[in-house]
């Protein structure tokens, strides 16, 4: 790939999206990963190629941006299947795991690979827009991970892997981009690939925007069509351990062990059967576990929300976006019903909210991407 490629990522808790190119791929995996060893055994190897490549990522990642380097992992659904699985945890910084670059570049490799594969070595080049928690950002962190992406070729090598076993993948940023999480999502809400403004109705609002992760939370404070810096904030609490409270005592109560917390989420957001599992065969309710976990999490972001809207008492709307905001959107309406009475907002669409932030990279980084290719065309015709 001579010619650098747009890639737009968000390495959410639970799951990385990524949108590429012209819009024209999309991407989902699992935000798992477990270490393993190079042989990973396989159940009919000669039929590996005929397999999804996602149902079986089986990877070495070589970058001086690791600080565990060259180390074999099994990816995304893979993972989940592992005793050694791995999920991000409550108070860590996703700008110094390895496990967001591993997930970062894995996800990369596999947008590469598609075009490429009869090739056993591939050299990529990419533009990338992505994202940090805005505490992340506050702090400065985003100026250090740019810098590891930027400052070195990182390798993915495919080990057992369907269709893209034994293949090379060197990645290579031209740019990188790194937004706070917050600010993307105004941009999502209100403008539409082209940075046109699509939502008139929103762009001169005083809003607020939570944006409920895995591990944080972020609310944006919007005024004057700008995020007000000063008094936006980011907090050490999202989903991911209400969600393995969850997780643990359904193993406890009813003795199922469920793979990952994306199983926990599953069962709660389902259409049929939402809050029930089978035990031995047998349909369970588990509500009285997922009701009392999660509305204790909702009285929690819901303090939030109260406590920054004192502080910006002209706000007209809160939105609440993201993965968490599926999860406790009935708890939270329930809550603002019976306390307050706020002008939130969900998104009904759930596809909608949980892709906002890759979305917005999106938006952001093609029109960066259309701005320096313009700029380097005049400069071209000049000389």
């Amino acid at each position: 790939m001579s010619k650098s490629r747009i890639a737009a990522i968000d390495v959410g808790n639970d799951s990385v999206k990524a949108v590429f190119g012209n819009a024209d791929y999309e991407l989902s995996i699992p935000n798992v990963i477990a270490r393993d060893t190079e042989d990973r055994p396989v159940i009919g190897i000669e039929e590996l190629d005929n397999k999804d490549p996602l149902e079986g990522i089986h990877i070495k990642v070589h970058s001086p941006a690791l600080k565990e380097n060259n180390v074999i992992y099994r990816v995304g659904n893979l993972a989940t299947k592992s005793d050694n699985a791995t999920e991000l945890d409550q108070g860590s910084s996703k700008s110094e795991e390895d496990q967001t670059l591993v997930m970062l570049f894995a996800t990369l490799a596999l947008d590469a690979v598609r075009e490429h594969k009869d090739s056993s070595v591939i050299d990529a080049d990419y533009t990338l827009g992505t994202g940090l928690p805005l505490r992340e950002v506050k702090e400065g962190k985003d100026v250090g991970y740019r810098s590891r992406l930027l400052s070195s070729v990182h390798q993915v090598e495919f080990l057992v892997t369907p269709k893209y076993q034994g293949i090379k993948v060197n990645l290579k940023f031209n740019q990188v981009k790194v937004y706070p999480e917050g600010f993307a999502a105004f941009i999502n809400l209100v403008m539409d690939n082209n940075l046109n403004i699509i939502n008139r109705d929103l762009i001169d609002k005083r809003i607020l925007i939570q944006d409920i992760g895995g591990l944080s939370t972020d609310v944006a404070v919007i005024k004057n069509r700008n995020v007000d810096d000063d008094k936006a904030q980011g907090f050490n609490l999202g989903v991911a351990e209400s969600l393995e409270a969850i997780r643990e005592e359904i193993r406890t109560k009813h003795g199922v062990e469920l793979d990952s917390r994306r199983d926990v989420v599953e069962i709660i957001t389902k259409k049929q059967d939402r809050n029930h599992i089978m035990v031995k065969g047998s349909r369970t309710s588990v509500h009285d576990i997922t009701d009392r976990i999660l509305l204790d999490l909702a009285k929690k972001q819901y303090r939030i929300l109260r406590n920054i809207w004192q502080k910006n008492s002209q706000t007209e709307i809160c939105y609440f976006v993201g993965g968490g905001a599926i999860v406790l959107k009935d708890y939270l309406k329930m809550l603002n019903n019976s306390l307050d009475g706020y002008n939130i907002g969900f998104f009904e669409d759930e596809k909608e909210s949980v892709w906002m932030m890759a979305n917005a990279y999106y938006k952001l980084i093609s029109d960066y991407y259309r701005k320096n290719n313009k700029e380097k065309e005049k400069q071209t015709v000049e000389k």
